[in-house]
């Protein structure tokens, strides 16, 4: 927001892209899990797993059960979950993964009080990443629950709307770097916590941590057939080297559309680049869409992007509410030649504060597919013709909003401009 200085803006970031990968759409966990399921059942080596939210319902603990059925077959099987996301679940993982080879590892974990006081606890895990036999990977913004059941208002008829892309090439082995490093860093962690509550050596735990990291042996299959040529990057976000990767990447497809930017995220709070870049972009005649919740699940997310209606409709930008079931969906399409599918919304905690990991793809066939997807969840939307943004109440509104992303950021640790 404007004046909100939040973090030193780094430049531009080369996003690796490289051809030879085969891209596969998948819509929910309908279309996830199955695949999912069927790389873990061929699985002969290595299974990595990072993931926001791992419940503990009949989808999720049949996801365990594969795991564990993996493991028994000699499989390496890594876990690594966030411990806010599945604070609520993590007792049952535990109790499940008990007495197996599954490494379940939780990054910052919530399980003590003191935890709250720890620097960085605001800045979470939010990647959902699979990686199987250097073969296949999973990368998207589907976490492991049920579609039809969310955790704060239960059972629903309609699963929510959501997407995740299945990838083989090279794209693949950056994905297993990026989850062993996340269940490195957590497994790590926990080994110096117990050292430092059960008082064993820290040579021993450290050694155990290592063992645990290494066993076994790593075969990597050769693909069984050739790749499609497909150029693709896997962004990520994080709090070191690619802190804006994702910003820039969706800034700059922005800055750069001729003909159509179209845009699914549930959490739409932007700072001043990808703002002016929607603004930019409308004023020039690019027919600019935007797919925001209309079932609100944090009455704060809703305000927060209903208080740029105003500013974005003033330019021509076309906002729409889907409201046929829950929006979780991260994906984007730019000129029907650039997409992404991922993890990271368009708001400070996924730009500045998460880690987040999208896959972008050039390629008309597959935007076409995700245009497709887009198209359909507009034709059941309502579209925001009027935001109301002009009165008194909605200023104080945008304000409280500013205000409060503003404090937020800073007891975050983040710095500089947003």
């Amino acid at each position: 927001m404007r004046g909100l200085r939040l973090s030193r803006r780094s430049g531009p970031q080369d996003t690796g892209f490289t051809g030879g990968n085969e891209v596969t759409l998948l819509r929910g966990g309908d279309e996830l899990f199955p695949r999912m399921h069927a790389a873990i059942r061929q699985a002969n080596s290595e299974i990595w797993l990072a993931t926001y939210i791992f419940h503990h319902d009949d989808t999720s603990l049949a996801l365990a059960q594969a795991l564990m059925a993996a493991d028994r077959r000699g499989v390496r099987v890594r876990l690594v979950v966030d411990g806010f996301g599945s604070h609520a679940s993590l007792a049952r993982l535990q109790a499940c993964f008990a007495g197996t080879g599954v490494a379940l590892a939780v990054f910052r974990p919530m399980d003590r009080w003191w935890r709250w006081l720890q620097p960085g606890q605001l800045r979470r895990l939010h990647q959902k990443l699979c990686m199987v036999d250097g073969a296949v990977a999973f990368v998207g913004g589907i976490n492991v629950i049920d579609d039809r059941l969310d955790l704060h208002h239960g059972r629903t008829d309609l699963p929510r709307l959501d997407f995740a892309v299945e990838l083989r090439g090279g794209l693949v082995d950056l994905v297993g770097q990026t989850v062993r490093s996340i269940w490195s860093r957590a497994w790590l962690g926990r080994e110096f916590d117990d050292a430092l509550l059960d008082y064993v050596p820290l040579r021993r735990r450290v050694g155990l941590w290592l063992n645990q990291l290494w066993r076994g042996p790593q075969r990597l299959p050769e693909p069984a057939a050739p790749m499609a040529p497909v150029c693709a990057a896997f962004v990520l976000r994080d709090n070191l080297r690619r802190r804006r990767t994702i910003e820039h990447a969706y800034a700059d497809a922005i800055a750069r559309a001729r003909s159509t930017v179209d845009i699914i995220c549930p959490y739409f709070y932007p700072g001043q680049r990808i703002r002016h870049a929607l603004r930019r972009a409308a004023d020039r005649g690019v027919r600019v869409r935007l797919l925001l919740q209309g079932k609100v699940d944090y009455r704060l997310a809703g305000w927060a992007a209903e208080a740029l209606y105003a500013e974005l409709l003033g330019h021509g930008v076309e906002i729409y509410e889907y409201t046929p079931a829950f929006l979780h969906a991260k994906v984007a399409v730019v000129d029907g030649t650039w997409a992404t599918v991922g993890s990271s919304n368009i708001d400070p905690l996924s730009l500045l504060l998460n880690l987040e990991a999208n896959v972008v793809v050039r390629d008309a066939s597959f935007a076409a597919r995700l245009s497709g997807e887009i198209d359909a969840a507009l034709a059941v939307s309502q579209r925001v013709s009027e935001s109301g943004g002009q009165g008194l109440r909605a200023m104080l509104r945008r304000a409280v909003v500013a205000w409060f992303a503003y404090v937020f950021l800073r007891v975050a640790g983040a710095a500089g401009r947003y």
